[in-house]
Order: structure tokens, then sequence, then C-alpha cells
């Protein structure tokens, strides 16, 4: 029987597929939505719009996106995993020529109904690829030299275009999540070992390339590094972002201000409030209980994607389905380490809870995808 054939015959149908959905899955990804929701609203002084409403509406479309997706085979979505790579990158290229600029970057594509980010939706498209590619290559070549070469070339075509935009923190993200990925398919520890040595070469030149002809990142991007280092040298300037995230994270407390009484963000000290920094103002307003809280969804949200994971007898959907964990915990472990100064700010928004379109519509995507596995795994 052809791998076609085998999963057609056991692949579930009608409601037998809705009660094999990752239900707490699904429940945990609506209350940290939720939280979002109710976040919006404070930072909103207490109003549904600009930011509250429209983020429930593409919530809503988000989570029938994530049912669609997981009705529809795994194997048919594996079988599409090098066009759908293929379409981002086109995307990708689109974006040097057609793309808009926002804050300094271009980054989106505008589609009238809504502007795409192409560097979203390649956080998913490049784990599909590399689960495909890993789920068809024999577990014997995984460490082999040139086996190693074409995954690595996968990653680094993508990343060099997002780092053209410019935009630091997704190819950072883009790198740690393919990375991540092959190292869970077993590529050997000593390859890993190379990178981190060249990494600190890498980082060591960047820094000698300041001020240089060469240099090779933004002047903007040192700025951000210099204000991780020490935000008090500009308080007022590049230092002043991470300072008024630390006075709301810090004047929470235990308990918290209260629900919409955060000072930092009602009276708008705090920058990009509903964006990147609505974690403080989380924080500000339910203090350390509130966070602890969020961050325990977030937890158990990856857990029980993990124990999916490891139920799932097909490499591919195990592979896909530890991608999209590891990409999510990157998203909110880079957000929350970014706005207490653990890491440079670099523009990442909190899965679910920051305002945003095709960041929350591909997110559900992906957890669509981690459904479709999880549904059609062998049983």
């Amino acid at each position: 029987m052809s791998y076609l054939e085998h999963n057609v015959k056991s692949t579930p149908t009608g409601l037998r597929k809705v009660l094999h959905l990752n239900w707490p899955v699904a429940i945990l990804l609506a209350t940290v939505a939720g939280a979002g929701f109710l976040m919006l609203y404070s930072v909103a002084g207490g109003s549904m719009t600009p930011w509250a409403e429209p983020q429930m509406k593409r919530f809503a479309v988000g989570f029938m996106l994530m049912l669609f997706v997981a009705m529809v085979p795994i194997w048919f979505w594996r079988s599409l995993s090098g066009l759908a790579y293929l379409a981002t990158l086109i995307l990708l290229v689109a974006v040097e020529f057609f793309g808009t600029v926002g804050m300094g970057a271009q980054r989106w594509i505008d589609l009238g109904f809504m502007r795409l980010q192409p560097s979203e939706l390649m956080k998913i498209t490049l784990v599909m690829l590399l689960a495909a590619y890993y789920d068809w290559l024999p577990a014997k070549k995984t460490s082999g030299l040139i086996w190693v070469i074409i995954p690595v070339i996968i990653i680094l075509i993508p990343v060099l275009l997002v780092l053209r935009q410019p935009d630091l923190g997704t190819s950072i993200l883009l790198l740690a999540a393919g990375g991540g990925l092959m190292f869970l398919a077993g590529v050997h520890w000593a390859y890993f070992a190379a990178v981190v040595a060249s990494g600190i070469g890498l980082v060591t030149t960047v820094f000698q390339s300041r001020g240089t002809p060469w240099q090779l990142i933004k002047d903007y991007q040192f700025r951000r590094i210099d204000t991780f280092l020490d935000p008090s040298t500009d308080p007022l300037g590049a230092g002043y972002h991470i300072t008024q995230s630390k006075i709301a994270l810090g004047s929470g407390g235990w308990t918290g201000r209260g629900f919409m009484e955060g000072t930092q963000s009602r009276l708008n000290f705090l920058p990009e409030k509903h964006t990147d920094f609505i974690f403080t103002t989380l924080a500000e307003e339910f203090g350390f209980v509130g966070a602890i809280s969020l961050l325990s969804l977030y937890t158990l949200i990856i857990v029980f994607c993990v124990w999916s994971a490891l139920l799932n007898k097909d490499r591919f959907s195990s592979l896909l389905i530890l991608g999209i964990a590891l990409n999510f915990f990157l998203f909110f472990a880079v957000n929350m380490s970014m706005v207490m100064g653990l890491a440079p700010v670099v523009g990442v928004p909190l899965p679910l809870v920051s305002f945003g379109g095709s960041a929350m519509l591909v997110l559900m995507l992906a957890f669509g995808l981690m459904q479709s596995a999880h549904v059609h795994r062998p049983r």
C-alpha cells in the first residue's frame, strides 16, 4: 500500500475529526486571545475601538481558519510544503519591489483589505519544508555534510531577504526556529558548536564594522544594542522605551494597580502600548500574578503541543508540531525578554495579545497545521 493510500484510508471523517481536535490547545488559544482583547480595551481607555474590536474579528476569522486547516488531512499539507515555501520566498522578493513602508522598514504587501507580512508566513512554511525534508531523508544521513548544507541554505535564503527589509527580530526568529528544528531532527551537536563559535566571530565582526563603509547593520540597530547594554546613556532618546517599560513592570508589584489603572499606559508614557510593549501594560495593571498567569497559559500550550508530537508516529507530523511549538515559544520568550530588558528591542509582538493582522492569522494557520497533524495521526 502506498503512502498516499495508507493515509487516505486512515483519515478520520465527519464528526470524528472535530472530536479528535486537540481541544486543550484550542481553548488555551482562545483564553490567551481573550486576555489580549481585555488589554487592548484597556490601553484604548475603555473603548472597543480602535484595537479590541478589530482584533476580536481577526481572531474569529483566524479560529475558523484553524478549524478549516485542521479538517484537511496532514498528508495534503505535506505535499504542499515545497510549493508553500517557494511562494513565500517569491512574496519576500516582491516586498523588495512592491512593499509598503512603515516605521522605516519595508516589510508589508498591501492587499487592500489587509497588509500581509510575508516574513510572518515564512516562519510557518520554513518549518513545513524542513519537516518534509527530514521526513524524506533517511535517519542515518541526517548528519552527513551535504545533507546539512541543504537545510542551511533553505534557512539562510529567507533570513537574508528579511534582513534587507530590515527586520532583525524576525531574521533571528527564522534562524533560531530553523536551527532548532535541525537539532530536533537529529543533526549532530558538533555542527551547532561550530555555529556558536562562528556566531561569536560574527558578533565581533559586526561591532568592528561600526562606523566603517562596510557597516553590517543599520545605525538604529546599533543604538538598540547600546540601549540594551546601558539604557541610562540616553533615557530620553534611544533608551526611553525600555526605561518606561521597566517603570511599568516595577510599578505593578505583586497584584497590579488594577484594570485600566496603569499610569504608564493611560498617560502615554509607554510606547507601542498596543503592540510590542503590551506585556508591560498587563504587568502594570495585574502585577506579577497577571504576568505569571499569562506565562503559564503560554507554557501549557507548549506542553500540549509537545505531548501531541510525542504521541504522533508520523515523522513529518511530529517535527511539524515541534517546529510550530518552537516558533511559538520563541515568539513570546523574545517579546517578554525584550520588554524586561533581558534582550535588545527587536520589534517582536506578543502572540495573540499584541494588536496585529497578519501575525494573528499566520499564527492561527500554524496551529491549524498542528491540529491537522493531531487529528490525522496514525491510530
